[in-house]
């Protein structure tokens, strides 16, 4: 039978396991690191991500999921100013292997996106 676990980003040292939200250094990939897959086969991570800008103006948001290739990788959303928490990633799922599987996130600005969020690790 199948475990679910509702656990926090594990992204950077500073963010590992805090919930607290990343901010968005990175302007071009390789993004900010978001959350690392568990490298292992039979885990599963479903990932929602909600992002906020505290920008004075709309920002463009680029999400690299997983990949940076384009289209088939990336998840790409205009941020705006100043409305809260917009849902970037719904529940997608990406699956550990023996490589570690990455979300990244870039912005057109740096440092005004903020994406927090959590993680649904399935374990078989």
């Amino acid at each position: 039978m199948a475990t679910y676990s509702k656990i926090a980003f594990q992204a950077t040292t500073m963010t590992t396991g805090t919930g607290r939200m990343v901010k968005v250094a990175a302007t071009a990939t390789a993004g900010t690191t978001i959350h690392t897959c568990a490298n292992v086969p039979a885990t599963v991570d479903e990932i929602w991500l909600y992002a906020q800008n505290n920008h004075t103006s709309d920002v463009v948001l680029t999400v690299e999921f997983g990949g940076v290739n384009s289209p088939d990788d990336l998840i790409i959303s205009t941020i705006t100013t100043k409305s809260g928490l917009t849902l970037v990633c719904a529940g997608l799922v990406l699956q550990g292997n023996a490589t570690p599987v990455v979300v990244r996130a870039f912005a057109a600005t740096a440092n005004v996106i903020s994406i927090g969020g959590y993680v649904n690790r399935i374990t078989a």
